[in-house]
C-alpha cells in the first residue's frame, strides 16, 4: 500500500514539473478572464527583440497603460505575431513606454507586461 502511495505522489510530482516547464500559462479567475500570464524569459526577449528590430513605434496616452486596466478605447492595438507562441496569438499588444503590453482584445485589458 504505501508503495502505491509512493508511487502515486512521484507520478503527480513529475507531472507537475512537466507543467510548469510549459511557455506559457495563463491563470484565470472564477470570471473568465485572464488573470496573469506568465511567460518564460527566452520568449520575453524574443518579444522585445522583435519590438526593437522592427522599430515599433511607441503609442503615447494621455494616461499610464497598467496591467489589470483596460487600454483606452483610442489606443490601436497590434496583432502578437505567431512567433511569439502559439499560447500568446489570441492577444493583442501595445507597446507604451519602453514596455510591451500584451491585451486580451475581447475586454482591452492589459494582462501582462513585458518590459
Amino acid at each position: 500500500m504505501n508503495k502505491l502511495l509512493l508511487t502515486t505522489a512521484m507520478a503527480a510530482l513529475i507531472s507537475t514539473g512537466a507543467v510548469a516547464q510549459s511557455t506559457v500559462v495563463t491563470t484565470t479567475t472564477g470570471t473568465g478572464h485572464a488573470a496573469a500570464v506568465q511567460i518564460e524569459p527566452e520568449y520575453r526577449t524574443k518579444i522585445r527583440t522583435y519590438v526593437t528590430e522592427r522599430k515599433v513605434r511607441p503609442v503615447e496616452t494621455r494616461e499610464k497603460i497598467v496591467v489589470g486596466q483596460p487600454v483606452p478605447r483610442e489606443v490601436e492595438r497590434e496583432a502578437v505575431p505567431a512567433d511569439w507562441g502559439p499560447s500568446l496569438t489570441k492577444y493583442r499588444y501595445v507597446y507604451s513606454g519602453e514596455r510591451v503590453m500584451l491585451v486580451d482584445p475581447s475586454t482591452r485589458t492589459v494582462v501582462q507586461e513585458i518590459d
